[in-house]
C-alpha cells in the first residue's frame, strides 16, 4: 500500500501554473529583463527579453517540479501488518565469587577445575540459549554488586561473567543482601517475569539483610528464586601425612536453599559434578517463556528517492540540451546581426 506522510504538499504542484497565469501581460508592464551579456542569462531557466522557451521544455521542467513535490511528500510502501510476539523472562543470575569456590573438585575432560571455572563453562552455554530473554548478572561475596544489568546484548553478559574472579566482593558469603539487591533490580518489571538463579557453595556469613527476610521480600514482589547448591560431597585431599576423604561441600547450607526456593515458588537444585551442573541449567533452561501482548507494525520502505531522482535527471536533461544546442538568445543575435551586415552590403 502506498501513502504519503505529507500529502497537503502536493498542492504545491500547481503554484508555477498560477504564477504564470498571474503574469501581467507583455504589452502592459515592462518586466524587468537581464541585461545583455550578463553572466546569469546563460543559466537554464533564465531568458532575456524576446527570448521564449519552447513548450516542451515548459513541459518538462513543470514535471521536475511535481516530482520534487512529490518527493518532499514522502511516498512510502507500508507493507502487511506483521505481529512480533514478545516472550522470554527477566532473569538475574547471582553468582557467588566468594574464596570457598576456589574449591577444585569440579572435572572437567579429566582435569580438575574449581567451582567458579564449572560455573562459568556452564553459563556460557545457558546465557546462549536464552535469546529472548533479558538477563542481568550479579556477583557477591562479602557485598553484592551488579556485574551488568538486565539486558538482551547477551554477548556482553558472556564478557563480563568471563572477567569475574574469585576474592572481587570479599572474603566472606551475603546470600541475604544478593537476593535483595536482585529483587531491587526485578522489581520495576512485569510480574510474571521475575526470576532469580542462586548459585553458591556456602551458607550465609555476611550481609545486612537475613536470606530469610530477603526470600520474604522477593516473594512478596513476585520473584521466583530457582537456587543452586554446588560442590562435590566427598574428595580425595592429599596432605603430608597422605590422602584423606574429606566433604568440600561441608558448609552449603542446603535447608537454606531449599527454604528459599519453596517459599517464592522456585526450586533448589543440587549441583556435586559438572554433568550435574548442566542439567540444572539444562532444566532451568525449559522455563516456559511467558507471552506478552503481541506487537503489531507494518514495514515501511521510503520511495521519496525515486521521484526526487526523476526530477534531477529531467532538469539535467534540459540543462544539457540547452547548452548542447547553444543559447537561442545568442543565435538570434547572431542572425539579425548576419542579416543587418547583409544589408548593409
Amino acid at each position: 500500500m502506498l501513502s504519503l506522510t505529507y500529502p497537503w504538499l502536493l498542492l504545491l504542484i500547481p503554484v508555477p501554473l498560477v504564477l504564470q497565469w498571474k503574469k501581467p501581460a507583455a504589452h502592459a508592464v515592462d518586466a524587468p529583463v537581464l541585461p545583455v551579456g550578463h553572466w546569469l542569462s546563460d543559466l537554464p531557466g533564465v531568458t532575456r527579453q524576446g527570448n521564449t522557451v519552447p513548450r516542451w521544455q515548459t513541459v518538462l521542467l513543470f514535471l521536475a517540479w511535481a516530482l520534487l513535490v512529490l518527493a518532499l511528500t514522502r511516498p512510502q510502501y507500508v507493507g502487511e501488518q506483521v505481529q512480533m510476539p514478545v516472550t522470554g523472562r527477566d532473569l538475574m543470575l547471582v553468582v557467588d565469587i566468594s574464596p570457598s569456590m576456589q574449591e577444585q573438585d569440579m572435572v572437567l575432560q579429566g582435569r580438575s577445575i574449581n567451582r567458579l571455572q564449572a560455573v562459568k563453562q556452564v553459563l556460557n552455554d545457558f546465557i546462549a540459549h536464552r535469546e529472548g530473554d533479558r538477563l542481568g548478572l550479579i556477583l557477591f561475596g562479602t557485598e553484592p554488586y551488579v556485574q551488568a544489568p538486565l539486558t538482551f546484548d547477551l554477548a556482553t553478559l558472556e564478557t563480563l561473567l568471563q572477567e569475574s574472579g574469585i576474592g572481587m566482593a570479599g572474603r566472606a558469603t551475603a546470600i541475604g543482601d544478593a537476593v535483595g539487591l536482585a529483587t531491587k533490580r526485578l522489581r520495576n518489571r512485569p510480574q510474571q517475569q521475575r526470576v532469580v538463579v542462586l548459585l553458591t557453595d556456602g551458607a550465609n556469613t555476611a550481609g545486612n539483610i537475613s536470606p530469610d527476610k530477603a526470600t520474604e521480600i522477593a516473594t512478596a514482589a513476585g520473584v521466583r528464586l530457582y537456587t543452586v547448591g554446588i560442590g562435590a560431597d566427598s574428595m580425595i585431599q592429599r596432605g603430608l601425612l597422605g590422602s584423606r576423604r574429606v566433604n568440600p561441600s561441608r558448609d552449603l547450607d542446603e535447608d537454606l536453599l531449599t527454604r528459599m526456593a519453596q517459599q517464592s515458588g522456585g526450586e533448589y537444585f543440587r549441583a556435586r559434578s559438572l554433568p550435574e551442573l548442566e542439567q540444572i541449567y539444562e532444566t532451568i533452561n525449559q522455563l516456559e517463556p511467558i507471552e506478552l501482548e503481541g506487537k503489531f507494525y507494518r514495514p515501511v520502505t521510503d520511495l521519496f528517492f525515486w521521484p526526487a531522482g526523476m526530477a534531477v535527471l529531467v532538469w539535467l536533461g534540459v540543462f544539457l540540451f540547452r547548452h548542447s544546442s547553444g543559447n537561442p538568445g545568442k543565435r538570434a543575435q547572431a542572425r539579425q546581426q548576419s542579416d543587418r551586415s547583409v544589408n548593409h552590403g
